[in-house]
């Protein structure tokens, strides 16, 4: 992690990002977990990606910005076809971040956050081999952004 001051921190982070309606989610877990495959079904619902396998986190004020490292922009690992090339976003804010396992809790007790460059990020926990994970993750930001706006 490079740390200039307060306000101006990054790092790079194992995980993968996309933007969902211009709202920045980043993808973590374990390798084969399932982030690139998410991420694949998530783009083909409407996202756009941001990085795969690795994400440039940067403070900014408030925010915290994704983008890809320069050698990975615009690259998608797809298992059993390889590195696809697609388009990529860079710069989004970071909005929720999904951790991946495979057996999450059913019914989560408490407002689920961590802290990422000393910003407070809500996440939940999701099975990203589940065949509902991308609505899943859909439905959390939606009423993320929904309480948002309400408060």
């Amino acid at each position: 992690m490079t740390a200039t001051s307060e306000d101006s921190r990054q790092e790079t982070v194992h995980a993968t990002a996309v933007a969902i309606a211009g709202a920045g989610v980043l993808i973590r877990g374990a390798s084969g977990s399932g982030k690139s495959d998410l991420a694949l079904r998530l783009i083909d619902r409407g996202a756009k990606l941001i990085s795969d396998d690795q994400v440039d986190l940067a403070r900014a004020g408030n925010d915290l910005l994704l983008s890809p490292p320069p050698r990975l922009a615009g690259k998608l690992e797809v298992r059993s076809l390889g590195i696809c090339e697609c388009d990529y976003l860079s710069g989004v804010t970071l909005q929720m971040v999904v951790d991946l396992k495979s057996r999450p809790d059913r019914f989560p007790l408490d407002r689920q956050i961590m802290i990422l460059l000393g910003i407070e990020v809500p996440t939940c926990t999701l099975d990203a081999m589940e065949s509902s994970a991308a609505i899943k993750a859909e439905w959390a930001l939606q009423r993320l952004m929904q309480g948002a706006i309400e408060s």
